[in-house]
């Protein structure tokens, strides 16, 4: 009968309607889940320069472990870190934080926005409390005395580093270094500013721990055997 079709048609739309709506519920949820995950647990970067090769080449995807060094647990000798240069090895700048800069601050965080030319990945040579030296060409690291064997993951035909220093890390910061310390503007290059070349633990954002894409270099980041030799050295490195 007409009043039965124009009540089934009806249904048929409500129907719909709902539908529609639960779809639009289900993409909310995945959403928001995303955007919480990249804020608090796992967070994209694209690898900017090769400061790191071989281990990591400009255009590799990688993931930063956000949750690495939550509750109490901090960077390690061998960690590649992704971290905010900003006060360490770029200057804090002097212009305040308007709305906007406040917005795309927060768009990076979510992952929504390029995290932008002030956030680098290193490797952690050095903790507080380390004693990290070297000699120059020809010579290893040495962390607490002890000659670190960085030929693992070095770029080939580069020597641990071109330049001769001796530090102390700071207790709560770290003393970073690209693998291609040839191409890499790293710890040695800020020592005669005012923060000597040391990151703040508080800036880093997560330890890399996945190559992603190009999928051919899928691959895990594993804290390489370098740096077991300098376990009970001293610095705080050795209570971590």
């Amino acid at each position: 009968m007409p009043g039965d079709a124009a009540e089934g048609s009806e249904e048929d739309e409500e129907s719909g309607h709902s539908r529609s709506r639960d779809l639009l519920l289900l993409a909310g949820i995945c959403l928001t889940a995303l955007l919480l995950v990249n804020a608090f647990v796992a967070r994209p970067f694209a690898v900017p320069s090769g400061s790191m090769e071989n281990t990591l080449r400009p255009g590799d995807r990688l993931v930063a472990n956000q949750l690495a060094y939550a509750f109490g647990g901090h960077p390690r000798r061998g960690d590649v870190v992704v971290f905010d240069g900003t006060g360490s090895f770029l200057r804090e700048s002097a212009k305040p934080q308007g709305f906007w800069d406040g917005a795309r601050s927060l768009a990076k965080d979510l992952g929504l926005a390029p995290a932008g030319d002030t956030v680098y990945v290193k490797r952690v040579v050095g903790v507080g409390g380390d004693r990290v030296t070297s000699t120059g060409p020809g010579a290893p690291i040495t962390v607490n005395g002890v000659p670190v064997d960085e030929t693992s993951y070095l770029a080939p035909g580069d020597d641990p580093s071109s330049v001769a220093f001796d530090v102390v890390v700071p207790a709560g910061e770290l003393w970073v270094m690209g693998d291609h310390r040839s191409a890499s503007r790293d710890s040695r290059d800020h020592l005669g500013e005012p923060g000597g070349g040391f990151v703040p633990e508080d800036k880093v954002i997560g330890r890399a721990d996945w190559v992603v894409y190009p999928f051919s270099r899928w691959t895990d980041l594993d804290r390489p055997a370098a740096f077991a030799a300098t376990a009970g050295t001293g610095g705080h490195g050795s209570k971590r």
